[in-house]
């Protein structure tokens, strides 16, 4: 398993980083995984000799995706480093909470140049190894991306035009034997979101309304991007995996009393 993970350096990319190697050990395969990150760093270079501790082959790579030219040098070093490609993870994104109406037609661009663009650009970059190796491609959207969320600024439209993007793919790929699909977190307990869940209260009032009763955990969305990129998932593409507890089918459980026969 040859794979290129963007925002691999902490949560949900860490994890997947850390769950491709796992799985490609317990298939007899060696893993070789470039860990992308902003700019080096301790958690980046843990998960490097995390992996390598392994067994495994890793690589530390940094680089800021807003930059058009950074994803196609990322990739040609992964390239470079390991023969090819079997897997993207474009698991890198920024958010900025902001009302719409105040939002800066920079932080607009801003969102959109990593969540979006970045995300073309490296699928783009790696079009030709995927098409070489018969791999596989998953993007990290939202649930964000799948309903409207206020007060959320660009990150909600950026993560839908995300999912968007990684669908077009999958079906102008599919006859070159690429599989591309969407993972889209809900609740997740990240680096990004700790702070929030430090209040007790707002976890307690988050968990309550979530079916499955927990925050999630990094390796939840891991293990499914796992899959995704995997020979299990082989006649699988185009397609959107919410994970966020059951909680965005939810919503009509909210209505106060319960549906009636009666007229």
């Amino acid at each position: 398993m040859r794979a290129l993970v963007s925002g691999g350096t902490s949560g949900i990319g860490a994890a997947a980083s850390l769950r491709l190697a796992e799985a490609a050990l317990a298939r007899g395969s060696k893993p070789m995984i470039a860990v992308c990150g902003h700019e080096p760093s301790r958690l980046q270079e843990e998960i490097v000799r995390s992996i390598r501790s392994m067994g495994g082959t890793a690589i530390a790579l940094s680089g800021n995706l807003g930059d058009p030219d950074v994803p196609a040098r990322m990739v040609a070093a992964a390239v470079e480093e390991f023969g090819g490609l079997d897997a993207l993870v474009s698991n890198a994104g920024v958010a900025n909470p902001a009302l719409l109406n105040e939002l800066s037609v920079e932080d607009w661009d801003g969102m959109f140049s990593v969540n979006v663009r970045g995300a073309w650009l490296l699928a783009k970059a790696s079009y030709a190894h995927l098409a070489a190796s018969q791999g596989a491609a998953c993007f990290t959207s939202s649930m964000s991306g799948q309903m409207p969320h206020a007060g959320s600024g660009a990150y909600s439209p950026a993560k839908a035009a995300l999912t968007l993007l990684a669908q077009t793919l999958a079906l102008e790929w599919a006859s070159d034997g690429i599989r591309v699909n969407v993972v889209s977190p809900g609740m997740t307990r990240t680096r990004m979101t700790e702070k929030m869940y430090e209040d007790p209260q707002i976890k307690l009032q988050r968990e309550s309304i979530i079916p499955l009763h927990r925050i999630g955990d990094p390796m939840d969305v891991a293990n499914v991007i796992e899959f995704l990129v995997g020979p299990l998932s082989g006649y699988v593409t185009g397609q959107d995996i919410c994970v966020d507890g059951g909680f965005s089918k939810s919503i009509l459980s909210h209505i106060p009393g319960r549906p009636s026969s009666k007229a």
